[in-house]
């Protein structure tokens, strides 16, 4: 019997050790950026799982990860594709919740989303949601790992779900070629087996029962040891610990090992070799792999993005620049293709222009020399210093990305990373290795190398097809020799290594003054010049917007080719000089839009106004080749052409967008303007294009007024010397028929695409709020009821489908069984329950409701850019009070239930203006539907 001393003595000691404890867990927070704000806390729960929590006092969002270690590649090989059927399954009822859409709803309903991926290694599951209602969520999120139903009528309801994810990618090059890669590996690694599953794959018969080996597999695969949670939240570290231990500590510790694949993935014996596979699309790309030890290990240093920087560099005499000068490439990357933890690939992917294809055997010694060059030559301390520099100043100034990707980020890097480093592990680069880069450059042989060729109609000689993608492929031997010694010399002898970068951010002061609430704009002059200070994110950014907006690039669907093909021409005589400024912080975007052009520089603002004046030059004079002209327009007339062979899906709410927008044009038309622009008419053009113009500029971040005045002056002298200045009025939508248009499209697909628009009365926030708030209330309902239980597709979703603050309704399905009148009927029927629903709706729950949109209309802004492409869409739209945001929450706010009635029964059940497009089926051509939609006047706010 222990004496009152003893129990005394007992219990301090206890105390003693649980308070250690407890301080213990509390002080491992991991290595942080100066620039993050956030409290970090790593915990190992009592059965093993491991967990960091994030606590941000400011967040509006909550959001959680949890990241399993079992991917396909832990798949039985008599039931490929379990893995990913028991990532759909989990998500449909449990114990404690046992309705299947109960997740799903009581997410959407408080503002948020979830969804899940499995990938070789992992499986990811994540949601996010209104703050406060975080451990509600959380407390629905872990009872999918502790105790999930797997209902045997949802197991086989739910297999359909996998068959339609499967047969709706059937026919993309992606998949495709994946599948290819598989087929191609080594037959004893778990990789050569099929990840996504179907209905074969997944049979559920009385001989051969699916439910059975998916608790088995559950229960010999899932464990709490092998699972990291990442969970993001305003609250306190210490309740979020609370809020974790209490409910994922239910969770079994089944004490399971990850699973090693220790054969490689490539047959060595097979090297090296060339894989060339039949493309669907206009497509020529040309993959290097080269099979390496698994990188994970060498996070601190990271030989294999040392090598691949080189590799992949677009700079001066780099490989890609030589390709491109010489008409053979359009892009080059470079960096890990796979890394199973045991091993790994180096990949170089080059998409090839049609000159590249017929002389991809001369590309691919090149390759080599430009190994053999980095090999020799590139390693050297000043460029690691330069790396490392450029890598620390990012961490330094790293921007917080919406909490959601942060725990995806998060759980993932659990897995891989020590917690102490988790943070930075992606910026590390601790000590120059010369030994582990020449380790990594001694395996990039030419007899240690898979190249694959992906081309539309290769010549194969009895291709061999690929197991449920049925694409053409075929294998045949490289000869080492002719890799080494067959590039042509002039090319050989342009390649040359990167000179140092001249854009290393140098000044990094932020400069006095407060952010400023909202852009001001600083002249009356013809270039309306906008300014907004900005330093609250304590980065020293600045993002600066220019649109040209000119009357000659909206005349036609010609103009807006030729608009196209002088971007293009712009952006490639600025790629290899520039290239040095994106490794640097910077990055800049030249693009096309309804009423002309716009140049869009941001990054450290050191520099920002060199890359900026060297742009401007290009603008106004910009060097037109012949070579450029003949890639630039067959690479428009190949993606013109590979619409034809997109989802059903993207093909309907397309035609809607383009007959719907003024100023815009059909793929028909803009093929056919394609095919006959000239290079000569696009020099005169080039010359007219900004005769006339309506210039606007926006200058937002770590910069002053005096800076944007001296840019202005500095555009207006470079560009604007020789225009004309005019108002360039915004595009509008066209206003829809009274009645249903009914369009189909001939789409060659196995699958019926079908989109709804229903379209609102006018653009006043009134009604944008009352379709935003219908949007949210029936998209759950909606997929519950199409997807889940009637199991029309796995490509289902309502939308709010607004376009230029016209606002509208958007009822998607892509279907592998049901036909266009089964889907529309499937449509009416829900609409027609759901109408009861509506009514019956409660003041809490449209409250919750409205709640739930007004934190995703003013989400909250995480980085300067966030805040910079508000400021530029409120200008484009002439809303420079800059509050529109506010506008529309207030119209939210006074919906009433009688409002979403009215516009239910008009916009949805008696679909009063609306356009139905479908493959297949009955309905008018899109030809037909265009021409008469254009006589259709536009949506106002009248």
């Amino acid at each position: 019997m222990n004496t009152p001393v003893q129990m005394l003595a007992a219990t301090t000691l206890a105390l003693f050790f649980l308070l250690f404890s407890s301080l213990s867990t509390a002080s491992q927070t991991p290595d942080k950026s100066p620039n993050d704000n956030n409290e970090y806390r790593f915990i190992e729960l009592d059965n093993g799982l491991r967990a960091m929590l994030v606590s941000d006092k400011q967040a509006e969002k909550a959001a959680a990860s949890m990241n399993v270690a079992v991917g396909s590649g832990d798949d039985p090989q008599e039931r490929e594709g379990l893995a990913h059927f028991l990532e759909h399954m989990l998500f449909l009822g449990t114990e404690k919740y046992p309705e299947s859409g109960e997740y799903q709803q009581f997410i959407k309903s408080h503002g948020g989303s979830h969804n899940a991926f499995t990938a070789f290694r992992n499986t990811n599951y994540f949601f996010d949601i209104q703050a406060g209602y975080l451990e509600p969520a959380l407390d629905r999120f872990a009872q999918q790992f502790a105790a999930p139903l797997f209902t045997a009528e949802l197991v086989d309801r739910e297999r359909n779900a996998v068959h339609s994810e499967f047969s709706a990618k059937q026919k993309e090059d992606g998949r495709r070629f994946y599948s290819v890669k598989k087929a191609a590996s080594n037959p004893e690694h778990a990789f050569h087996q099929f990840a996504v599953g179907n209905l074969t794959t997944l049979e559920n018969t009385d001989s051969n029962p699916l439910r059975p080996d998916l608790i088995k597999f559950w229960e010999n695969r899932y464990s709490a040891n092998l699972m990291t949670l990442a969970v993001y939240g305003p609250q306190s570290l210490d309740t979020l610990e609370s809020m974790v231990r209490s409910r994922f500590d239910a969770i079994d510790n089944r004490n399971l090992e990850p699973r090693e694949h220790s054969a490689p993935l490539l047959n060595t014996s097979d090297l090296p070799a060339k894989v060339t596979a039949e493309a669907l699309k206009d497509v020529r790309r040309l993959t290097l792999s080269f099979p390496i030890p698994s990188q994970h290990a060498n996070y601190r240093t990271k030989p294999a993005s040392y090598v691949a920087n080189l590799l992949g560099h677009e700079g001066p005499g780099s490989l890609f620049n030589v390709l491109k000068k010489n008409g053979l490439a359009d892009s080059l990357s470079a960096g890990i293709g796979m890394d199973t933890g045991e091993n790994a690939t180096l990949d170089i992917t080059i998409a090839l222009t049609p000159e590249g294809l017929a002389r991809h055997e001369e590309i691919l010694p090149l390759i080599f020399n430009y190994i053999d060059i980095i090999s020799e030559q590139g390693i050297s301390r000043d460029r690691f210093e330069e790396m490392q520099q450029l890598a620390r100043i990012d961490f330094r100034f790293r921007e917080q990305s919406e909490p959601m990707h942060e725990v995806m980020r998060l759980s993932s890097q659990l897995q891989d990373y020590p917690a102490d480093d988790i943070l930075s592990a992606p910026w590390l680069m601790e000590r120059y290795a010369p030994e582990q880069y020449r380790d990594i450059l001694s395996r990039l042989t030419p007899d240690n190398m898979m190249a694959y060729l992906l081309a539309p109609q290769p010549e194969l000689e009895n291709p061999a097809l690929t197991q449920w993608y049925e694409t053409p492929w075929q294998i045949e031997p490289l000869n080492v020799e002719n890799l080494r010694t067959s590039a042509p010399e002039p090319l050989v002898s342009s390649l040359r290594l990167p000179a140092p970068n001249p854009f290393v951010p140098e000044k990094l002061a932020m400069v006095p003054g407060d952010t400023m609430n909202k852009p001001e704009r600083l002249s009356d002059n013809d270039m309306a010049v906008w300014v907004a200070r900005d330093t609250r994110f304590n980065t020293p950014r600045a993002n600066v917007f220019l649109s040209l907006r000119t009357p000659a690039a909206r005349v036609s669907a010609r103009s807006h080719v030729l608009t196209q093909l002088l971007v293009d021409s712009i952006n490639n005589n600025l790629n290899a000089w520039a290239y040095s400024a994106r490794l640097a912080g910077l990055d800049y975007r030249i693009y096309p839009h309804l009423r002309g052009i716009t140049v869009r520089v941001g990054g450290y603002n050191d520099k920002l106004h060199t890359l900026m004046n060297r742009i401007l030059m290009q603008v106004a004079a910009p060097d037109i080749t012949r070579q450029r002209f003949d890639i630039a327009r067959q690479n428009m007339i190949d993606s013109l052409q590979n619409k034809a062979k997109d989802r059903p899906v993207q093909q309907t709410s397309e035609l809607i967008q383009t007959a719907l927008l003024e100023d815009t044009w059909s793929t028909e038309d803009k093929l056919k303007a394609a095919k006959e622009v000239t290079l000569e008419e696009l020099k005169s053009f080039s010359k007219a294009l900004l005769s006339e113009v309506d210039p606007v500029l926006l200058a937002h971040g770590n910069i002053t007024q005096a800076y944007a005045l001296n840019l202005a002056r500095q555009i207006d002298a470079i560009v604007l010397g020789q225009s004309d200045f005019v108002t360039v009025e915004r595009s509008h939508v066209r206003k829809l028929p009274a009645g249903e248009m009914q369009v189909s499209l001939n789409v060659d697909h196995p699958d019926t695409g079908y989109t709804l628009y229903a379209q609102g009365e006018n653009t006043r926030f009134a009604e944008r709020a009352r379709f935003r708030l219908l949007a949210q209330i029936i998209s759950s309902p909606f997929y519950q009821n199409i997807r889940t239980t009637r199991q029309l597709g796995y490509i289902v979703y309502a939308t709010p489908f607004e376009m230029l603050e016209t606002p509208a309704l958007g009822f998607v399905v892509q279907s592998p069984s049901a036909s266009v009148s089964d889907i529309d009927q499937a449509i009416r029927e829900f609409a027609t329950g759901f109408e009861t629903t509506l009514n019956n709706l409660s003041e809490e729950r449209l409250e919750r409701e409205k709640q739930a949109v007004i934190s995703n209309i003013m989400e909250q802004e995480r980085q300067l850019g966030d805040i910079s492409g508000r400021y530029w869409r409120e200008i484009d739209r002439g809303a420079t009070d800059f509050d529109s945001r506010e506008k529309l929450v207030k119209a939210v706010e006074a919906t009433t239930l009688e409002d979403l009635q009215a516009t239910y029964s008009s916009a949805v059940l008696n679909r009063e203006h609306a356009l139905r497009a479908v493959t297949g089926g009955e309905g008018m051509s899109a030809d037909k539907a265009r021409e008469r939609l254009l006589q259709q006047p536009p949506v106002t706010a009248k």
